[in-house]
């Protein structure tokens, strides 16, 4: 059945409402309760997410509207990586899932860890989006929902949901083997947590680090000679980010024997997501060529 899709005049209440989201339109959203914003207008989106800049509603809507068509194709888009059981333990892990934008059967997948300072994730404009970019070049690409209020548990989340995918890929329809993870600020602290400290640090597994991790515009300044290959990008003008530090850490994975590619830009700010509408645009290309390098590799 087709789905009607979301436009600007629609609000953030028309997308939990909407019916090819049921039962999980509010974790598409930043905020744990997002009440306070169900009748603002999907064109001034941008003001659910407080520290991300330059959000494009026309690309979030994109993103989503291309989940309606996922739903209304009969494919499905959303994946618990917590059991029932897990969930009733600890019902916190009812704030987590995985989002999934479909790339080439068996694919290599990517996990997009969006940013949010650890108070709200912002799949909107930095998960989405970017999971739709990566699709395109017809790799697999899943958005995490993961719990807030701290970067060991949302570092928790995201090594579940590693294990999850890599024990379920076959009805995933991806390949487990050469992964990516993607983070923005936040999420990209998720990232180098994983990078530093591997899987098994956080879930009981023997699972693989990533082929290639991408790094956007945090602070954290870990390394190791065991890091996988890394993409680091930032602006110039990040408020939140200290650009020197992020230099010191490329150049110290560098020196410790990782490859990296570092691309900054001058005016995109803090949190630009894809890039879109700045001079960061494009930025995604680049990144997905160097995981690409690492597969062939």
């Amino acid at each position: 059945m087709v789905q009607n899709h979301l436009t600007l005049n629609d609000t953030v209440s028309d997308i939990v409402n909407h019916p090819a989201f049921e039962g999980f339109g509010e974790l598409l959203l930043p905020w744990e309760n997002n009440s306070s914003y169900y009748d603002t207008p999907l064109r001034n989106v941008g003001r659910l997410m407080p520290y991300h800049s330059n959000v494009q509603p026309e690309g979030v809507l994109s993103a989503l509207n291309d989940m309606i068509d996922e739903v209304s194709s009969g494919r499905t888009i959303f994946y618990n990586f917590y059991s029932e059981q897990q969930k009733q333990q600890d019902p916190s892990k009812k704030q987590t899932g995985l989002f999934l934008f479909r790339g080439e059967p068996r694919a290599p997948f990517a996990i997009v860890s969006p940013g949010g300072g650890f108070s709200y994730v912002g799949s909107l404009h930095e998960g989405f989006p970017l999971a739709q970019e990566i699709s395109k070049q017809g790799l697999n690409a899943f958005v995490i929902r993961y719990r807030t209020g701290s970067g060991q548990i949302a570092t928790d989340d995201l090594s579940a949901a590693i294990s999850y995918i890599i024990n379920n890929a076959e009805k995933l329809g991806v390949s487990a083997n050469g992964y990516s993870l993607w983070g923005g600020s936040a999420g990209a602290r998720m990232v180098g947590n994983i990078a530093l400290h591997g899987v098994s640090a956080f879930v009981d597994s023997n699972l693989p680090k990533p082929a290639a991790t991408v790094i956007a515009y945090t602070g954290q300044s870990t390394y190791s000679s065991d890091f996988p290959p890394t993409f680091i990008t930032v602006a110039e003008n990040d408020w939140i980010v200290n650009v020197s530090g992020v230099e010191q850490r490329v150049q110290n994975l560098r020196n410790a024997g990782v490859d990296v590619e570092y691309r900054k830009y001058e005016t995109a700010g803090h949190g630009f997501g894809t890039g879109q509408g700045t001079d960061a645009e494009g930025w995604m290309k680049h990144a997905v060529n160097f995981w690409e390098t690492h597969l062939a590799n």
